[in-house]
């Protein structure tokens, strides 16, 4: 969470020194309306890849082998989001990913301007198949729009 990732003790030491760019093209959430939850591909309306806000960090496991891992900062949804899910990720404007990745920037109240949501007028969204949900299913077919033609039994 952008709101406490500087000042909570299992993301502090990493906010300070292990920052980086997770780039995607689109992101899913799930919409809920009541019990049903439809995922939903998010997207820059200008089709274009984005950089998320992002942590990583390297751990050594009882056995002795490493584990990289790494984590998407998240922020309060922005105005189109909010009709979506209550959160989002924090996607950088490419003039603030230098800053982000900066291990000398260390003002917390300048990196937390960083993570504010983007504007809503540059985001889309269109329905997907569930066929999403399982990392199994590989392809086009997993972003593409929701073809309720498909999915009508006869």
């Amino acid at each position: 969470r952008a709101e406490t990732v500087a000042t909570k003790s299992a993301f502090r030491s990493v906010f300070k020194k292990l920052r980086c760019l997770i780039l995607a093209d689109s992101f899913v959430e799930w919409q809920k309306s009541g019990i049903v939850k439809t995922p939903m591909l998010i997207r820059m309306k200008s089709e274009e890849p984005f950089a998320m806000a992002g942590l990583y960090e390297n751990w050594k496991k009882e056995s002795g082998t490493m584990l990289e891992s790494c984590t998407i900062v998240t922020t309060a949804a922005n105005e189109f989001m909010k009709p979506i899910h209550l959160r989002m990720p924090v996607i950088l404007r490419t003039e603030n990913e230098k800053s982000w990745l900066d291990p000398d920037l260390q003002d917390t109240s300048a990196i937390g301007d960083l993570l504010e949501p983007v504007s809503p007028d540059l985001l889309e969204a269109y329905e997907i198949s569930t066929f999403v949900n399982s990392p199994k299913n590989q392809g086009v077919k997993v972003i593409q729009p929701m073809d309720y033609q498909d999915s009508l039994l006869f």
